[in-house]
């Protein structure tokens, strides 16, 4: 071993200074174990380089078959879609060609609604709708006939009657319908109002809701009611005679037309029958002291519309609905087998009040007071002379 140096320690020898090793230190320098890395570095041969295995070759040949039935499909994809549109493009051009038209239907939502949102449509349409189905393929660019002048009727309509669209629309109808039904609802609710007056109101009512329904039945327009027109014609025309007196009878039978009124007014139809056996004529619908009635309370309406400019822009859509109203009964009043019918002074008198409610509701339309208030002064002036004439 070395001599120890002057701190009693072993004296080491350095092996740069070409110091001697001598056999005990080579002896436990052979023993000591050699790290790996020295054994990689200074004993080991080096080892091959570092390369990726390679995959199987059935594994590859799966994989690039998967993608190649992706491309497939893709494709054959791609090629059905395209051959769709021009299928369909084709059968378009065929169909326009052909003058046939093809019909596209929405598919039904699958959803399921709760009570309270299926009780705000209708199940089947249909059901409500009234009158023929238009066939819209039918219908083209036709020019229509030139227009009555404005102030009289037309003389015919589509079908060869009587042109009422000239004289009211069919929102007046229904409104009529629906005023009047509120007045007999509120003169029905307790038998002593009815009773006390109130079926005379009554009376006037249902006259005027059955020549609504006349003139429904015969409109030349698709219009609201129109496939159960007839029948509520002559069921609120029979019960309007009734009411010429307060009975309890009269009442039992205000209170079935009004349940009718309200069903038609829900989309449904009326109940009763009108069994009738005669052939139909105007006079039997209302009688003429009843519109007389209608008369008096539509030109009031009408007068106090035109006090002034400010009431006329105000109360307007109301005017406009009883000059229609007007002239809608001013036309029924001279049909065949209606009291005066045959007397030309008479009919005179109908006719300047048609005219004039007819310029009234043309002044309505353009807003045009001056217009709307001459007309009125002739409305009136016929109305106050037929009356010094002829008594209801």
């Amino acid at each position: 071993m070395p001599a120890p140096d002057s701190g009693g320690r072993p004296r080491r020898t350095s092996h740069r200074g070409g110091g001697k090793v001598t056999p005990e230190a080579e002896g436990v320098k052979a023993n000591l174990p050699r790290p790996s890395w020295f054994r990689l570095v200074c004993c080991e041969q080096p080892t091959a380089p570092f390369r990726p295995r390679p995959e199987a070759p059935h594994a590859m040949t799966r994989q690039s078959r998967q993608a190649r039935h992706r491309h497939a499909i893709a494709a054959f994809a791609a090629i059905l879609t395209i051959a769709g549109v021009f299928i369909g493009a084709a059968a378009l051009a065929r169909a326009e060609r052909s003058g046939t038209a093809v019909h596209r239907r929405s598919a039904p939502p699958s959803a399921k609604w709760d009570k309270a949102t299926s009780g705000t449509f209708i199940e089947d349409a249909f059901s409500v709708l009234q009158g023929q189905r238009p066939a819209f393929s039918a219908t083209r660019a036709v020019a229509g006939p030139a227009a009555a002048p404005s102030g009289t009727p037309a003389a015919a309509g589509s079908q060869g009657g009587f042109k009422w669209s000239s004289l009211i629309s069919e929102e007046t109808l229904t409104d009529e319908v629906k005023d009047m039904k509120a007045v007999v609802a509120g003169v029905s609710g307790r038998p002593a109002d009815f009773k006390g007056g109130g079926y005379d109101k009554a009376r006037e009512a249902f006259s005027s809701i059955a020549l609504m329904f006349a003139v429904i039945a015969v409109y030349d327009q698709d219009v609201r009611w129109k496939k159960d027109a007839v029948t509520a014609r002559d069921l609120f025309a029979r019960v309007g005679v009734n009411c010429k007196v307060g009975t309890d009878q009269s009442l039992a039978e205000t209170k079935l037309r009004v349940a009718d009124l309200e069903a038609m007014l829900d989309g449904g139809s009326p109940q009763g029958k009108a069994d009738r056996e005669d052939d139909f004529l105007w006079s039997q619908v209302a009688g003429r002291p009843a519109l007389m009635s209608r008369i008096e309370s539509a030109e009031a309406e009408v007068s106090a519309g035109m006090a002034s400019k400010a009431d006329f822009d105000r109360q307007i859509d109301r005017i406009r609905h009883s000059a229609e109203v007007l002239a809608a009964v001013g036309e029924a009043i001279q049909k065949p087998d209606y009291e005066y019918h045959d007397d030309d002074t008479y009919k005179g008198y109908s006719s300047t009040m048609r005219d004039a409610a007819v310029k009234i509701r043309d002044a309505c339309a353009k807003k045009d007071y001056d217009a709307a208030r001459a007309a009125a002064s002739e409305l009136k002036k016929s109305c106050d002379t037929c009356h010094g004439d002829y008594r209801s």
